[in-house]
């Protein structure tokens, strides 16, 4: 185990140290930087959150198979999806270049129905980087995606879905978070 420094440093000159236990600058150092540490491992400490591992950067033309339904990460189209409230499917490849700048992708089954789809739109509304569109064939009633993670869930109202929109966008899972989510593509399928 390391030793603290001694106080002349040995050079002959005094050096003040903190009388700070040298075991507990440790711990707090251990404490300021796991939660750092857990976002980039991808431990989200959201119960449900599944988490992958997708290089960011690969720009590719045309209709792109995904493992995931809907995607959180891979291969996308060179251009983004604007962010925003749709009514409408979207293209895979152009929402996962949105996840890719730290966007969220709030998918529904195209039947959830009215309240559903209002308490969802309240959920995004003043969210910048935030998609939300129906989807057809999804596991689960509502699935919220980031570059890298994803959480499904049964009701519209599950409080998982602001916790995972509070952690993931422009959370640091993003490989290019911060870049445009407007400007771009703002059709649907």
């Amino acid at each position: 185990m390391p030793q603290p420094p001694t106080p002349d440093a040995g050079r002959g000159h005094p050096v003040h140290v903190l009388p700070l236990p040298w075991e507990a600058m440790n711990r707090i150092l251990l404490l300021a930087l796991l939660p750092l540490s857990l976002a980039a491992c991808g431990k989200s400490g959201i119960e449900g959150v599944k988490t992958f591992d997708y290089a960011g950067g690969d720009h590719r033309s045309g209709a792109l198979v995904y493992a995931e339904t809907p995607p959180a990460g891979g291969p996308h189209n060179p251009n983004w999806q604007n962010c925003g409230v749709y009514d409408q499917p979207l293209y895979n490849e152009y929402a996962v270049h949105s996840l890719e700048h730290g966007a969220v992708w709030i998918t529904y089954r195209p039947g959830l129905g009215a309240e559903g789809v209002a308490a969802l739109k309240k959920l995004v509304d003043g969210r910048p980087y935030t998609l939300l569109s129906p989807y057809d064939g999804l596991p689960a009633p509502v699935v919220i995606s980031a570059w890298n993670a994803q959480l499904t869930v049964d009701s519209p109202t599950d409080e998982r879905l602001k916790a995972f929109l509070d952690q993931y966008e422009q959370g640091p899972t993003a490989p290019e978070r911060g870049a445009a989510c407007s400007g771009n593509y703002g059709g649907t399928r």
